[in-house]
Formats: C-alpha cells, sequence, structure tokens
C-alpha cells in the first residue's frame, strides 16, 4: 500500500530541523519512503491525498503515562500528597483487575490518539497482559511496565511482594509481551520510586536491564519529601545515591526529575539519564525542574502528561503549551525553552528516550510511519505568522484530523477506527465506579444538593 501525501507544510523534525513548505510525503506500509519538495509519480499510489494548507508532523511521544490510572481521573483533586496516594490511588489501583487494566489503557490510548501521540511509555501499571491486550487493539506504541514495589509504608496487601518476587512478575511478562503487536509493544523494567525499592530491588534490576536490552522506567526526585527522606536515610540526595550506586545510565528513563542539585543534572548527563518532564503535573505539588539547564547540558529532555488523577488531561498538546509557559515564568526569562526546543522534545527527543530514534520521532525516508496531519484552520490556531510556535502554543487537540502509526491509520477526520469509542465510553464510566465502589473511596461533597 503506497500513500503520498502531498502539498502539505511537512515539518520533519530531522537532525538540521527542515520544514518543506509545500511537500511531499510517501509511505509504504509501514515505512516512510521519500519526504519532500520532490514530486512522486502519483499513478504508482494507492492513494493520493492532497494536503494544502495542512502540517504533517511525526507523532507525538508521551514519555510518561499511567494507563492504570486512567479511569481515576478526577478521584484525587485539592488533596495533599499522603491523601492521593494511600487513600485514594492506592486502594483504587489495587482493586482493578486485568479487565479494568485493559478497560483503563485502551480508554488512554483513546485520548493519545486524538492528541496525536503514536507511542507511550507507562512507568508502573497494573496487569501488563491487560495493557497489551488494549494497546495491541488500539494501534499505538507502547513500552509498557508493572507498579515495582518491594518495601515501603502503607501498601496494599495485594501489593506486598518480596524483591525476588517483583523480578520474577516482570521476567515473565517479558517473556508473554515483550515484541508483541508486530514489535509495537515491549516491556520495560519498573521501579515506582526509591520510598518502596530497595538497594537489592535497584542492582538487580539495572543488571536484568542491561542483560535484556530493555529499559527501565523510574520516578526520580519527583517531590521534596523523596529527596528529604533519602537524604536523612542516606546522607545524600536521589539522585547521588543512585549514581553511586552504578544505577544511572543510558536505559534508564527518569521522570519528572524535580529535586536535584546541579551536580545532579551534571550526573544526569555524564551517564547519558534520560529525562520525562511532566510540567502540569508538577505544578500541582511538585515544583520546578531545571529543564532549561539539562537542555543547555544535552540531556535527552522529553515530555509526558503523567496519570490521569495526577493531571486530569492526557494531553501531549496541552503538556507542550504548558511547557512553553512555566520556565520563563519562574526564571522571568522570555527566551528559555523555546518552541524549536519544546516540538523537538515531544517528537525526536521522546522517541530517543524510549531508546527508538532510529525508529520513529522524525519524518524520513526509511523510519515507521508514524505521523500525524494537523488541519490549523481554526479560530484558535490561526493567523500562523510563525507555524512552529503556533503548533506548541496555540495548537488544541482538534486540531489534530489524522493519525498514522506503523502505517496504519488510527484515527482519520477525528474518527477512531480501530476500536468503537463510543461504546469504550461507556464501558470505562461503568468500570471506574465499579473499582472505586470495591475500593471504598468516599468523595468529599463539593455542592449543596437541591
Amino acid at each position: 500500500m503506497r500513500t503520498l501525501l502531498k502539498h502539505a507544510m511537512i515539518v520533519t523534525m530531522n537532525e538540521q530541523g527542515q520544514v518543506c513548505t509545500d511537500g511531499n510525503l510517501l509511505f509504504e506500509d509501514d515505512r516512510i519512503v521519500q519526504v519532500g519538495p520532490e514530486p512522486v509519480e502519483e499513478h504508482a499510489c494507492d492513494e493520493v491525498l492532497d494536503l494544502t494548507g495542512k502540517l504533517v508532523l511525526p507523532g507525538l511521544v508521551n514519555t510518561h503515562v499511567h494507563t492504570s490510572q486512567q479511569l481515576a481521573r478526577g478521584l484525587a483533586d485539592d488533596v495533599d500528597l499522603l491523601t492521593w496516594l494511600h487513600d485514594r490511588i492506592w486502594p483504587y489501583e489495587s482493586h482493578m483487575t486485568e479487565e479494568d487494566s485493559y478497560i483503563s489503557t485502551l480508554f488512554c490510548a483513546a485520548e493519545q490518539i486524538k492528541a496525536g501521540v503514536t507511542a507511550i511509555a507507562e512507568p508502573g501499571g497494573q496487569f501488563v497482559s491487560g495493557m497489551a491486550k488494549a494497546i495491541a487493539e488500539a494501534g499505538i506504541r507502547a513500552k509498557l511496565a508493572n507498579s515495582v514495589m518491594d518495601c515501603g509504608d502503607g501498601l496494599p496487601k495485594a501489593w506486598q511482594h518480596s524483591t525476588q518476587e517483583e523480578l520474577e512478575r516482570q521476567k515473565e511478562d517479558i517473556r508473554n509481551y515483550h515484541q508483541t503487536a508486530d514489535g509495537r509493544i515491549e516491556v520495560w523494567f519498573g521501579i515506582r520510586t526509591i520510598f518502596n525499592a530497595t538497594d537489592e530491588l535497584l542492582l538487580k534490576t539495572k543488571e536484568l536491564a542491561d542483560q535484556y536490552h530493555t529499559g527501565i522506567h523510574m520516578h526520580v526526585a519527583e517531590a521534596k519529601s523523596e529527596v528529604d527522606y533519602v537524604k536523612e536515610r542516606l546522607g545524600v540526595q536521589t539522585v547521588t545515591h543512585l549514581r553511586d550506586l552504578g544505577f544511572l545510565g543510558p536505559n534508564l528513563l527518569a521522570a519528572h526529575t524535580v529535586w536535584l542539585t546541579h551536580e545532579e543534572v551534571e550526573m544526569f548527563r555524564d551517564c547519558g539519564v534520560k529525562v520525562s518532564h511532566n510540567p502540569a503535573s508538577a505544578m500541582r505539588v511538585l515544583g520546578f525542574a531545571k529543564i532549561p539547564r539539562m537542555l543547555r547540558e544535552g540531556i535527552c529532555v522529553a515530555i509526558g502528561t503523567d496519570g490521569a488523577p495526577t493531571n486530569n488531561r492526557m494531553d501531549m498538546v496541552d503538556e507542550m503549551w504548558v511547557t512553553s509557559l512555566i520556565h520563563k515564568g519562574w526564571r522571568l526569562d522570555p527566551t528559555v525553552v523555546k518552541a524549536q526546543e519544546i516540538l523537538r522534545m515531544a517528537t525526536a527527543n521522546g522517541a530517543k528516550a524510549l531508546q527508538d530514534e532510529q525508529l520513529y520521532g522524525s519524518l524520513e525516508p526509511g523510519k515507521k510511519a508514524d505521523l500525524i496531519i494537523i488541519n490549523p484552520d481554526s479560530a484558535g490556531m490561526q493567523p500562523m505568522h510563525d507555524p512552529i510556535a503556533n503548533l506548541v502554543t496555540s495548537m488544541h487537540s482538534t486540531n489534530v484530523e489524522s493519525t498514522i502509526c506503523n502505517g496504519r491509520w488510527l484515527m482519520r477526520e477525528r474518527k477512531i477506527l480501530t476500536f468503537d469509542e463510543e461504546a469504550l465510553l461507556q464501558e470505562a464510566k461503568l468500570r471506574a465506579a465499579g473499582i472505586r465502589s470495591r475500593a471504598g473511596i468516599q468523595m468529599p461533597q463539593r455542592f449543596p444538593t437541591c
């Protein structure tokens, strides 16, 4: 199947950052064949689409999204961190079934597809089996990981496992689901937080990830209470302790990374650690990560949404907009973290963070046909004096007209093609209510009834 997209503005996100103002993109089956202003023989194509006035971008990459938490949207607003964790999220997730995980992940995938996301990284959820079934059906790419904890106060009984049990569970998931769904699904090792990980778990996880040539996804230096805890216990902050253990490396995707010293930023640089920046989630209670400094140091910084009960919007388009604001604001410097950098964080850097830069993240011959079509003709996005700035600061997810992954149309003209979105919505509402009921979570009454 040869598909030609012609007369589009093609934002390639290649190393040179080239933009073809009137370009053609040809993909055959799952691979890009040609990109640029050169003409293509249309008679040799199975489908030709004239995209005059529209833009073509690489698919966005969400490097930190809790698929198991999608059904918990709005469950933990306006509460402190311990209430959020111990009274809402842990009871909710620990009462999920495998089928709940499947529906939650598929519902998350629906939001991702409609926001132009073609690849995600799950940092630790419930039932990789359920997640993998949903991702295979939805058609996007995913790095899936278990929520892995071998210690910590307040853990639900269902989550109280030994170090070896946690490692064996992950190895079993790798055997069953790694490199499935035409290679779109991979299984990574997960570490929830240093609060819930012994040094033995950290060291053995690093050893196994190196052995299996896969990644590690971990929440790192997320909250001030975390680094204070590690410093009180060990005399150093989180990242320094991980460095001293030999845990840091290029296969580590560190999420949040809010509470790093300048020296620890340099540790990330020297060890090749990748960073997932979650700006909206961080603004709730965590703080402001040193993203401008990380970018200056050459660290690979990507973007993630975090989970629904942390952010409530699993929308990478919104996340780019938030990224464009907060670092300028807290530094009082409108020149930092520019639109070009943010667009790269959401595409090429995202692919690199997921160890897939050779496959996607830019529109180049030989790479996978993972791309999105943007229709900018809306009151919120026009006029476009600076198209790159508009993509980052004024685009809405509703401007994403179509989403293609691995050469397959997942959404076309705003209609999802890989599953029944309306039926899923109804099932998701029922599942969410059932989990909350089983978990016994009581929500506050915010308004008088009549």
